[in-house]
């Protein structure tokens, strides 16, 4: 089963159309890794813990490998590449390929455009060892059996400058998986198993 569910993403994927954001180019971007590895009988999903850091607007946040475009970077696959090799010492080309990619979304009001970010989907093919950086608290490998099941999904409220919004979560060993993230991780079940009622449309 793990096996053929991640042979149906990579079917899905190959035939998904990501949305890109108009005039791309023209603004900020990043990228994310979302990297999936068959474990112990179950296909998991690669996330990362962001450090706490004062400043940092997703400080101990759960995340995938990734960041902000740098000049040298060619374009946002080059991000994923080298975000994660910096984060989590992990060097994509010797260990995983890229299956396809999910729509690009919105990071919040960054200047009048906002910042874009592409993620770009793994498969892990062989074992690896992590090299944490001081950006990442620690590495976490969630289920995707967990993601999927409906019963686990709750709500959160956020509270910014005066203002609070009901948002969807999940709470895995302790650790809430919401925002940006989740958008992407719907995404990716969507193309799973099409769509399920319990996850609203609530992505940007």
């Amino acid at each position: 089963m793990p096996v053929s569910l991640l042979h149906l993403i990579e079917h899905r994927l190959s035939d998904h159309r990501a949305g890109r954001k108009r005039l791309r180019r023209l603004r900020q971007r990043s990228a994310v890794a979302i990297i999936l590895s068959v474990r112990e009988g179950e296909l998991h999903i690669l996330m990362i813990k962001r450090a706490e850091r004062e400043g940092d607007p997703w400080s101990g946040h759960m995340a995938f490998p990734g960041g902000r475009m740098e000049p040298d970077d060619a374009h946002g696959y080059a991000v994923a590449h080298r975000e994660t090799e910096e984060e989590i010492g992990v060097h994509l080309d010797d260990c995983a390929r890229c299956i396809g990619r999910l729509s690009d979304i919105t990071a919040g009001p960054r200047g009048v455009l906002g910042m874009f970010i592409s993620p770009f989907v793994f498969c892990l093919e062989k074992p690896v060892e992590f090299s944490p950086n001081y950006e990442v608290a620690e590495v976490v490998w969630v289920p995707l059996e967990f993601l999927m099941d409906s019963s686990k999904r709750e709500t959160m409220v956020w509270k910014r400058r005066g203002l609070s919004m009901e948002l969807p979560c999940y709470i895995y060993k302790g650790r809430r998986i919401w925002g940006l993230s989740l958008m992407m991780l719907d995404e990716l079940m969507d193309l799973v198993e099409g769509r399920n009622p319990q996850r609203k449309l609530w992505r940007r």
